[in-house]
This record gives structure tokens, C-alpha cells and sequence, in this order.
């Protein structure tokens, strides 16, 4: 009787451990999943249920060619940043389309500046503003700034405060600063008083540079893949809840 118990035992642990292991090997990796520690929102349904929702974003200019923006929406995307300018002269092509667009399917729309650190800050400003109008409901407008010139990191600060006060004064909101970590660390952290779209790769969590407490935006990807968009597009997320977000949004047309 013993011995039939032990049996019996020894039976149903290895059936069970046969299931585990057929499960085990049946799992596919989830190769297009973003880190594993990500920041998200609470959400109330009207059932009353309480679901977690990433507020996810991507970023796209010309080079993403023809963007169907009821596909990405419909993806799961949240809010997109469309590159409107360059330096002082240069104006995306399809900026004003995608924007337009994008609204249209019911994302919430932002755009950036490429700053070049050789230009004047003045010049680049009215660049932008000519370019770009911004009203309620669409983010706060960008600064990209990544890579200098040769020896323009003298007046780089004074320079970019320029450029970001008068932006601030233009559409009525602060702006948001994009930037690399081992850039903000070197030559920017005195702007940590700027909201922080952080680019960095191939990490769980990204480092926030000095100058800054923390990050808003964080721009995980360039390569990943999103329907309506061909090609790899760059992948972004919010820090924080909708209702955080939405700090970030113009209330009203300021021009």
C-alpha cells in the first residue's frame, strides 16, 4: 500500500511537469515588446473596471513617406511629434499634411525643431513659427538638440534660451526639450527646468541625465514597426497618466 501510494505520487509529479514543459517551449518571445518596466496609466472604464494603458507615441518626418494615421491610431498609438524644421531655412515637406492628418485620426500631435547649433537662434525661431501653428489640443512645440558644431558650445545655453523663450512666448506653453544623455550631460543639464523627451536605446529604464529630476517623454526605439507606417519608425512612451499628459497640451491657440 505504501509503495502504490509512492507511486501514484511520483506519477502525477511527472505529468506535471510534462504540461509545464510543453507550455514552456509553445511561448513565443514577444520580440516587438518594449522594455519590461514601463510606467503606465490607470484608466477608470465606465464598468467600473480598472485597466493599465501605456501611452505610447512615435515620431515620424518625410522619410516615413505616406503615414496612414487611422492605422496607427488604431495600433494603439497615442499622440505623435512630426519634424516641421531645420536650422534656418529647411521646412519638412510633408509636415503640414501629417499634422493635419494625424489630427484627423484622432491623435494628439506635436512638432519639433532640429536646432543647428551654427545657426542664428533668432533666425531658427522664425523658421519654426512660419511653419508650424500649434492650437488646442496639440503638444507643446520641441526642441531636438543632439550635436554641436565646431567650438559652439560657447554661447550654446544663451543661445538655446533664445530660441526656446521665444517659443514659449509664441504658442504659450513651455516647450519640451529632445535630447541624448551623454549630451544633456555635457553641454545642456542647465535646462533641466524643461520638460525631458529622452532618447535612449537597448536599456530597461532609461538614465535621466543631470540637470533634470526626471524624464517625460523617452524615445525607446528607431527601429520599431507600427501598422500604417512602412518602413521602422521610432518608438516613444509617456512618464506618467493621461491626466499628466495632458499638462503638456496647448489649451488654447495663443497667436
Amino acid at each position: 500500500m505504501k509503495n502504490h501510494m509512492i507511486y501514484k505520487i511520483l506519477c502525477t509529479v511527472t505529468c506535471v511537469m510534462v504540461i509545464s514543459a510543453g507550455c514552456s517551449m509553445g511561448k513565443k518571445p514577444d520580440v516587438t515588446a518594449p522594455p519590461a518596466q514601463q510606467t503606465i496609466a490607470v484608466v477608470q472604464q465606465d464598468s467600473g473596471a480598472v485597466h493599465e494603458v501605456e501611452i505610447k507615441g512615435v515620431d515620424v518626418s518625410k522619410y516615413q513617406g505616406t503615414v496612414d494615421f487611422d492605422q496607427v491610431k488604431a495600433a494603439g498609438i497615442h499622440y505623435v511629434f512630426i519634424r516641421a524644421t531645420e536650422g534656418i531655412t529647411y521646412q519638412d515637406p510633408d509636415y503640414k499634411n501629417n499634422h493635419q492628418q494625424a489630427k484627423a485620426a484622432g491623435l494628439r500631435v506635436g512638432a519639433y525643431h532640429f536646432y543647428e547649433t551654427d545657426d542664428d537662434p533668432k533666425a531658427q525661431l522664425k523658421n519654426f513659427t512660419n511653419w508650424v501653428t500649434l492650437g488646442s489640443g496639440d503638444l507643446a512645440p520641441v526642441i531636438d538638440i543632439e550635436k554641436l558644431h565646431q567650438n559652439d558650445d560657447k554661447d550654446l545655453i544663451a543661445n538655446l534660451l533664445i530660441f526656446l523663450n521665444g517659443l514659449e512666448t509664441h504658442y504659450g506653453i513651455k516647450p519640451i526639450v529632445y535630447t541624448g544623455e551623454n549630451f544633456a550631460n555635457e553641454y545642456i543639464f542647465a535646462l533641466g527646468h524643461y520638460p525631458l523627451w529622452l532618447a535612449q536605446y537597448q536599456v530597461e529604464k532609461p538614465q535621466v541625465p543631470k540637470g533634470w529630476k526626471g524624464w517625460d517623454f523617452w524615445q525607446w526605439s528607431q527601429s520599431g514597426t507600427v501598422d500604417g507606417i512602412a518602413g521602422s519608425v521610432d518608438l516613444d512612451r509617456f512618464n506618467g497618466s493621461h491626466q499628466q499628459f495632458e499638462k503638456h497640451l496647448i489649451k488654447e491657440n495663443s497667436e
